[in-house]
């Protein structure tokens, strides 16, 4: 349920843009994208700030999509919000000291065990060099995904662009999160593997 939600806007802008046009698609992902701020508001009692971050970025690229009538805003979305990760990733490891990746790991793989049927607390310890490998796997992918969806929308059709959008970067998500399980598979203690 949760992870419909995550993507809830962007299967509505997919559904949208099908039956009537990229305008109409635009002002539902920032519709959709406003009542899932509130839903985290009321169910989690805050908001996570890159919630925040995605939704500002769709108010702003959106809003100048549908006052302007021109797609070009739009398609610029994805790249800065990739961009965006991309660059945090690297000013929280180099000048914060802090690897995301590796407290994102570790908090969805502490959340994945009080969800499980175990009462044993999740000990688990990523090799400094794997974390550090990881975050950097990371920053290029996002890197590449911001430069590739630019490419592709100032290179092919607007409907190429937006199957693209849908499901061509939730295909390259996809396949880098199964390589990061690869990654730390062997690390994960027994009964939690």
């Amino acid at each position: 349920m949760v992870a419909l939600l995550e993507y809830l806007p962007l299967i509505l802008f997919f559904a949208v843009y099908k039956f009537v046009d990229i305008y109409w698609a635009t002002g539902v992902l920032i519709v959709t994208s406003s009542i899932q701020l509130g839903y985290h508001h009321f169910v989690h009692g805050k908001i996570a700030t890159r919630h925040w971050i995605f939704f500002a970025i769709a108010l702003v690229l959106g809003g100048l999509t549908i006052l302007f009538q021109d797609e070009q805003f739009i398609k610029w979305k994805a790249t800065v919000i990739y961009a965006v990760l991309a660059v945090s990733l690297i000013i929280s490891r180099y000048i914060f000291k802090k690897n995301l990746v590796e407290k994102a790991l570790i908090g969805v793989l502490k959340s994945a065990n009080e969800k499980g049927d175990t009462d044993a607390p999740l000990n688990i310890e990523l090799p400094k060099h794997i974390c550090e490998q990881l975050n950097l796997m990371w920053v290029a992918i996002l890197a590449f995904i911001a430069g590739l969806n630019i490419y592709i929308a100032y290179n092919f059709s607007l409907d190429f662009w937006v199957n693209f959008k849908v499901f061509g970067l939730m295909g390259i998500t996809f396949v880098a999160i199964l390589i990061t399980m690869a990654k730390i598979y062997k690390y994960l203690p027994e009964d939690q593997s």
